[in-house]
């Protein structure tokens, strides 16, 4: 049922990997900006970072499974009415050498990190298409333009490259229909996912010798939400390592 305490100038955004980190960082930004939010992850109603409320939808489940994407989608539009932000940000990484991934981590990556993607972003533009307005941001890594030796990371490579083309090739797809598709590329964020033994060797992979803060992400997921001439674009926030070496 619809939430009736909706009003059309509340907007509403679906985020997925909400329970932690950077996806739990944007979702509570969402909310303190006015949004609803339907936020997902594989027991997001387990992990106690969100609450379920009038503002806010919990939905536990692999969002790589078909059926857990519609349901999301769904979700957002049924309790509030529309849908004008997806936030594509569930995502493993797996660093190993090239010539140790098992057919396991293979899989998980590309289900995960593809399919997560793919068909939550098929039923979200479905619908905004209906409305004729809505965002996309997808967050991948900026390791898919600048890999760096001595950090091996081919499947994040391979599948957050994707996303960047695909990026591209959605907003030119839908751009005459009001729908914009951006991505954000980090550096390594200063998340629980980092040990703090490991933290000097991690602040080294950037040109600004120091950690990107989650709220350094979610600033950009702001700024592309209130920049409607921005489609197609990947935004960089990795402290300059996308430039060059160094």
């Amino acid at each position: 049922m619809k939430n009736e305490n909706t009003t059309p100038s509340q907007k509403v955004a679906i985020v997925t990997g909400a329970s932690s980190g950077i996806g739990l960082g944007m979702a509570q930004t969402l909310l303190e900006k006015g949004y609803r939010v339907v936020a997902n992850s594989r027991n997001i109603t387990k992990s106690g970072s969100l609450t379920s409320s009038e503002n806010v939808v919990l939905i536990d489940g692999d969002i790589a499974d078909k059926a857990v994407a519609t349901r999301v989608v769904n979700a957002a539009v049924q309790n509030f009415g529309q849908l004008d932000l997806l936030v594509n940000n569930a995502g493993i990484f797996i660093p190993k050498p090239f010539t140790e991934y098992t057919p396991d981590d293979f899989n998980r990556v590309l289900s995960t990190n593809l399919a997560g993607f793919f068909y939550v972003t098929q039923s979200a533009i479905a619908q905004m298409r209906a409305q004729k307005s809505g965002l996309v941001v997808n967050i991948t890594t900026t390791l898919a333009d600048q890999p760096i030796a001595g950090v091996s990371a081919a499947l994040a490579n391979l599948t957050k490259g994707g996303l960047q083309s695909a990026t591209k090739a959605l907003a030119m797809e839908y751009a005459a229909e009001g729908i914009r598709v951006n991505a954000i590329a980090p550096g390594v964020v200063n998340t629980p996912m980092h040990a703090s033994e490991n933290h000097e060797f991690l602040k080294g992979l950037h040109p600004i010798h120091r950690l990107a803060e989650i709220s350094e992400i979610v600033d950009a997921l702001l700024y592309l939400i209130a920049a409607p001439f921005v489609t197609g674009q990947t935004l960089y926030i990795d402290g300059g390592a996308h430039a060059g070496k160094w």
